[in-house]
């Protein structure tokens, strides 16, 4: 779950300036968490405290105003309705981390990666974004190769990941559809040496940069084995007492084998 918020918070800057390199300070003035680091936190409580996702995703959003909802979202929130609105776009995907590390088989990973997702984004196309990135996600943690999560994600969700980063780099352009974000952010990973690389992958194809380097870090953290010390302390030193004390408490629970390593 660090990850997705280390992608964030790096990737925020770039969102709205956009960036096709790879090579950027990794930590600029102006970097901050965005909606994708309070709502997978969100769902993080949800998990932790057994409350209704519908709950906890509103909450956060009335508790941290203004951090680029998408406007539907903002909508949905500020109502009392709990129907979805059928979204196909890729907040499902952005938020979905803790969902792929606190289950133990990958049958109810992705039975609570559409329930998650559904709650909002219950196009098939929301779903399938949410459950593909909560699938890569245990795969990962769980010892499986790039080319098997690869071959998961193809032949389980159809994405076609036979392209490289240098292939789009010049003409990816901001999208947010799952669709066209969640394959991009999958080959960020596949293409990557180790963490850091993922993220610099992610965010030099530009696009919705926080969100592909939410998604991306999410399952880098997972595949790699934990995030850099370095960058967990920038990341808590940019979280309120009170995100960081959920995600402190996920890891306590979910992510024992991060769990000493951990600086808040």
């Amino acid at each position: 779950m660090i990850g997705a918020i280390a992608g964030d918070i790096i990737g925020s800057i770039y969102e709205w300036n956009n960036i096709k390199t790879k090579h950027f300070p990794l930590f600029s003035d102006g970097c901050s968490f965005t909606d994708d680091t309070v709502l997978t936190i969100a769902l993080a409580d949800s998990i932790l405290n057994k409350t209704s996702y519908v709950k906890k995703l509103r909450s956060y959003h009335h508790a941290y105003p203004f951090r680029g909802y998408g406007g539907h979202f903002d909508t949905w929130a500020r109502t009392h309705s709990e129907q979805p609105y059928n979204s196909w776009g890729n907040g499902s995907a952005m938020r979905v981390s803790p969902v792929g590390f606190a289950y133990d088989d990958l049958r109810t990973v992705l039975q609570k990666a559409k329930e998650s997702a559904a709650v909002t984004h219950n196009h098939p196309e929301g779903i399938k974004g949410a459950q593909a990135v909560a699938g890569c996600i245990f795969l990962a943690r769980t010892g499986k190769s790039k080319a098997e999560i690869k071959a998961f994600v193809e032949e389980t969700f159809h994405y076609d990941l036979h392209f490289t980063l240098d292939e789009i780099r010049a003409n990816y352009h901001f999208d947010v559809s799952c669709q066209g974000s969640v394959p991009e952010a999958i080959v960020a990973f596949l293409e990557s040496e180790h963490f850091e690389d993922a993220i610099r992958n992610a965010i030099s194809i530009g696009g919705d940069s926080d969100t592909i380097a939410c998604i991306t870090g999410s399952i880098a953290q997972a595949f790699y084995g934990g995030v850099p010390e370095f960058i967990k302390e920038k990341v808590f030193s940019l979280l309120d007492s009170h995100l960081s004390k959920i995600t402190w408490q996920f890891y306590e629970r979910y992510l024992s084998y991060e769990f000493s390593d951990m600086i808040v």
